[in-house]
């Protein structure tokens, strides 16, 4: 949105978004992206009259707002849904950061090819794998760099991200549980069980808004500290990072930080899942699926313990080359994703789309 107003200052936008995007429009969302965060098939089944309300809510926005393209991101369960309704209304449709069709619902990417008129990819083997179905597709490589790279010019210091959070000044290990409340309910506990195994190390909890604090209060009761919403200074000055798996793990290796990927969720969500689950699906971690190997280690529902996690930890703390072998890989990992520049080059393509369609 903001390299768009780069290119047309006149540019306006409605939108179904957070605070980030209600500042760049200078308008409200007509539904805050807080009320559609939806995790796992039950929790989706349970609020199903809700995500129903919403989205008549976003079509008659849509129809009263009489937009010259639809930008979908990411969300694929109900963007798809709106792809299809938009199209048979005449509607432009252009779909960022694709649904991961290639992990799972293959079936899918004809619903994209008949509905979407352009689909723009972050990850380098999206391309080719849209292509092989012949779908206009370009890869404008991933907004992560960009993000990352904006961030750190307004970065504190570790001397003042310590002094500001009250840590210690030991190495930190950083500890990512999760944004959502299930999350946190399912791998917390499993995750606080390490904290006797580092003694030396101060083990550092990055919270979030999203989570009420209450939740983070048995973990500084056994002796971890919590910093809120400074999750990005935090991977730049730990050693180590216990993560659990998403985009945190994709953000952890851009700031070059070892780590081990974590995931548990509930039997019937997994169950679900499998049958699902593409079978050459080797891996859940976005590093290991973009370098197609194993970069950082995964522990995925029952590897997940706390002996398993301390064991790779120490591995990445104190052997040496192990760790200087998972950064050499994480450099490479940049340059597949293609350098900065990805919101502006993903503008560039729907400004000269539209200028070109007038």
């Amino acid at each position: 949105m903001k390299e768009l107003k780069v290119l047309d200052a006149t540019a306006e936008f409605s939108f179904l978004g957070g605070d980030l995007m209600e500042k760049v429009a200078n308008r409200m969302s007509m539904i805050h992206i807080d009320q559609m965060a939806f995790m796992g098939f039950v929790e989706v089944v349970k609020n199903i009259t809700k995500i129903k309300h919403n989205f008549k809510i976003v079509k008659q926005d849509i129809l009263n707002y009489k937009p010259d393209v639809i930008i979908l991101v990411d969300y694929p369960g109900f963007n798809l849904r709106m792809a299809k309704w938009a199209k048979k209304r005449g509607l432009k449709v252009f779909y960022y950061i694709s649904p991961s069709v290639w992990a799972w619902k293959e079936k899918r990417v004809e619903t994209i090819k008949k509905y979407v008129d352009k689909l723009f990819v972050i990850l380098p083997f999206e391309e080719a794998f849209y292509a092989k179905h012949n779908c206009k597709v370009t890869f404008v490589g991933h907004p992560l760099l960009d993000a990352i790279e904006e961030k750190k010019k307004t970065m504190l210091s570790r001397e003042a991200f310590i002094s500001k959070n009250n840590l210690s000044q030991k190495e930190f290990i950083a500890v990512l549980p999760g944004s959502r409340k299930q999350e946190l309910q399912r791998m917390f506990k499993i995750m606080l069980k390490i904290k006797n195994n580092f003694k030396d190390y101060e083990l550092v909890i990055a919270g979030t808004k999203n989570i009420p604090e209450k939740l983070y209060r048995k973990a500084i009761d056994k002796g971890f500290k919590v910093v809120m919403d400074q999750t990005y200074e935090l991977m730049q000055y730990a050693k180590a990072g216990v993560i659990k798996s998403g985009t945190s793990t994709l953000e952890a290796a851009l700031f070059e930080l070892p780590e081990v990927v974590c995931y548990r969720s509930g039997r019937l969500t997994i169950l679900i899942a499998k049958q699902l689950v593409s079978k050459n699906l080797k891996y859940i971690s976005l590093v290991n699926l973009i370098m197609d190997k194993e970069i950082v280690k995964e522990l995925i529902q029952q590897e997940m313990t706390a002996k398993n996690i301390s064991e790779e930890l120490n591995k990445l703390l104190n052997e040496k080359s192990h760790r200087e072998t998972i950064i050499s890989e994480y450099k490479e990992l940049k340059t597949k994703l293609g350098g900065v520049g990805a919101s502006k080059r993903l503008a560039q393509a729907i400004h000269s789309d539209l200028m070109n369609s007038k």
